[in-house]
């Protein structure tokens, strides 16, 4: 039994995947990449009040959910969520470098509790939102120093 499912296995390795079909993998990765910006553009900006899920970004593109995670992943070898923590660390960290913004106001700008945004944060970025605030502003004022040494 096991050496059947190696066999298939190769012979699966071997084939030679159609190029259409690999050109549909990229074509919906590059749409939920795109409708993914588009919506945390939106949350930012207020015009959403709620965070899409793997679903809604599906429904955008006319895919299955399931179908829709499985292309990603096969295409990138990250899941939807991947990239989707990925661009809200990013976002975080740019709205946490404005320091006239209070950083439970940053959490509610993207759908956080306060304390959730924080384990968040510190789960994908190794430090708290104050700490990473902190750290910024210190290697800011180091750097002004240095420069006008």
């Amino acid at each position: 039994m096991c050496e059947c499912v190696i066999f298939v296995q190769t012979i699966v390795a071997d084939m030679k995947v159609p190029q259409k079909f690999l050109a549909r993998q990229h074509e919906i990765t590059a749409d939920f990449l795109k409708e993914l910006d588009k919506h945390l553009d939106d949350v930012v900006s207020g015009r959403v009040s709620e965070m899409f899920e793997v679903r809604d970004f599906a429904e955008l593109i006319h895919v299955h959910p399931t179908h829709l995670s499985n292309t990603i992943k096969s295409a990138t070898g990250h899941s939807p969520c991947y990239f989707f923590e990925e661009r809200l660390i990013e976002i975080s960290k740019s709205m946490l470098q404005q320091l006239n913004v209070p950083i439970s106001e940053i959490a509610r700008t993207l759908t956080y509790d306060p304390s959730n945004f924080t384990k968040f944060f510190k789960h994908f970025s190794g430090q708290t939102p104050k700490q990473y605030r902190e750290a910024y502003f210190q290697s800011l004022s180091r750097s002004k120093e240095e420069a006008s040494a």
